[in-house]
């Protein structure tokens, strides 16, 4: 550029003193050299204007296109602390503790640690009010230790979701301790909270974490209470499935606010791996409303999983059901939980957000014999034919309904509900 812009400024120098000499000469003199002279500073213009534009376009060539922005996420399933489950952790416990409920979820650790983004359902209450519960003496009635939340968070789950049956197990000022509780402990460890809520306020905001500058937004809702209300003259929310208008209202300012929206849904028959046709629906208005992805829960058991398209020509993707992350049931189709992952985009070029690598993988509840013992989660790459013939859950007290269990039972459970395209048994 340096040697064009040096050309053309002599080609105006040579112009301007031809025509400074010329005065004194024939008009043809003067007009042969300044119809030269402009002939050969236009030349000098245009060769300019092509070396500018040739230098532009090799720049815009050559400068880095936008990056694409990433979040790898990790989800499970119902964190359910059966009295069996908390006994477990009694046991585990060292000199001076109370619970240990690490060795519990250790062997799931390097998927939740690996994910950028980490959601775990909260099935049941803390209120250190309140005796711990776990279904114990036949009451479903669940109230778990503290030193369960201090487990999972150390596990690596960022997001807790708490829209479920029992969040009334104990009474509204047990949820409201609960509540708490959780709170405390996001303001202590960067968590996001959410599902259940002191107020009104708290229930439209709408959580929303940046993760990798992708901002992310969550919300959660539940089917029932197990027969119980909140009553009228408390401030306590939690959003029903039922209320549709708010969910829809929720989901499209989350939408407005986020490059991406994660709903969990807390529905369905419990023991039952097939999907009802009023989820199917709440699934597609969830989608169409703004949902990129659902997280089933509640009915403690593995089920399928798809994409829905939305009208736009986009798609969202459900998790009908994850079932248990962990438990001590004594059906064999409540010992088969499901790890979603998957990958939000968010596009450097268009700032699109779409789902990329979504997947599914296995993990098995084990446990040693009919008295729970040394109860652990297992992903399935690390599960063993050996281990589940040596399972515990013919043995149990109470006995279940499908206490069988093998290895082939564990694949014929992943091979109905886990369809093969986002199945991953090497996780």
């Amino acid at each position: 550029m340096r040697s064009i812009k040096f050309r053309t400024l002599a080609a105006f120098t040579a112009m301007a003193m031809l025509m400074l000499s010329g005065t004194g000469c024939g008009t043809s003199t003067v007009g042969k050299y300044d119809e030269e002279a402009s002939s050969s500073g236009t030349e000098a213009q245009e060769e300019t204007a092509d070396s500018t534009t040739a230098e532009a376009t090799t720049e815009q060539a050559t400068e880095p296109a936008s990056e694409n922005k990433v979040v790898h996420v990790a989800a499970a399933g119902d964190n359910l602390i059966h009295y069996s489950v908390f006994k477990a952790a009694e046991a585990y416990a060292g000199p001076g503790e109370r619970y240990d409920f690490g060795p519990i979820y250790e062997n799931m650790r390097y998927i939740i640690e690996s994910a950028d983004l980490a959601i775990l359902n909260q099935e049941n209450i803390i209120s250190e009010s309140n005796p711990v519960r776990g279904a114990d003496g036949g009451a479903l009635l669940f109230n778990s230790p503290p030193e369960d939340a201090d487990a999972v968070i150390d596990l690596g789950f960022d997001v807790f979701t708490m829209a479920n049956n029992h969040l009334l197990d104990f009474g509204t000022d047990a949820l409201t301790e609960s509540i708490n509780f959780w709170n405390k402990k996001a303001e202590e460890n960067d968590l996001t909270v959410l599902g259940a809520y002191l107020n009104e306020e708290d229930a439209n905001n709408i959580r929303i974490r940046e993760v990798n500058g992708v901002k992310i937004a969550f919300l959660a809702y539940a089917e029932h209470l197990n027969g119980f209300s909140i009553p009228d003259d408390s401030p306590l929310r939690v959003v029903m499935n039922s209320e549709e208008d708010v969910i829809e209202r929720q989901i499209k300012e989350a939408k407005s606010k986020a490059d991406a929206v994660i709903v969990a849904a807390h529905w369905g028959v419990e023991d039952t791996d097939l999907v009802s046709e009023d989820r199917k629906e709440l699934a597609k208005k969830m989608v169409n409303w703004g949902a990129d992805v659902i997280l089933g829960c509640h009915t403690h058991t593995a089920e399928t999983m798809e994409w829905i398209p939305r009208d736009d020509g986009t798609k969202g993707f459900v998790y009908y059901s994850m079932g248990n992350f962990v438990c001590a049931q004594t059906d064999n189709f409540n010992l088969v939980g499901e790890i979603p992952e998957f990958d939000i985009v968010l596009d450097g070029a268009t700032g699109e957000t779409h789902l990329d690598n979504v997947s599914c993988s296995p993990s098995i509840v084990h446990y040693d014999d009919g008295n729970f013992s040394n109860l652990r989660i297992y992903p399935y790459s690390q599960y063993t034919p050996e281990l589940a013939a040596s399972h515990g859950i013919p043995y149990a007290v109470p006995r279940g309904n499908y206490p069988e269990f093998s290895w082939d039972i564990i694949n014929d459970i992943i091979e109905r509900n886990f369809p093969a395209e986002f199945r991953r048994l090497d996780r």
